[in-house]
């Protein structure tokens, strides 16, 4: 007797309750547009400040270098993220632009 493979069902991906899908994915990108100036002058200030305490005044420029690059890291891992759920969301396209029905080669 063969064996066969279940077939898994595709479940759409699952929207949040009414229209608050929108403000979710909203707010998913402005979070990726408000953390790399914030990790900016988190890190600028932590190093401002040991740099006073120590009086090592390069730190700063440091903890400014430091921030961008954790800012940036992070800006791209979310832009990743959200690359990769909107195309989930758009897989009933077929890469033409018209959705999955109707095809003209």
């Amino acid at each position: 007797m063969p064996f066969h493979r279940a077939i898994p069902e595709q479940k759409p991906p699952g929207k949040a309750a009414g229209g608050l899908g929108a403000y979710v994915e909203m707010e998913k990108l402005l979070n990726i547009a408000f953390v790399l100036p914030s990790a900016l002058a988190i890190c600028g200030l932590a190093g401002w400040w040991v740099g006073n305490r120590l009086h090592l005044h390069w730190i700063f420029i440091a903890g400014i270098v430091f921030g961008c690059v954790v800012g940036l890291y992070y800006v791209i891992q979310q832009a990743f993220a959200a690359e990769k759920v909107s195309r989930k969301i758009d897989s009933t396209q077929n890469g033409t632009g018209k959705g999955s029905g109707d095809q003209q080669p």
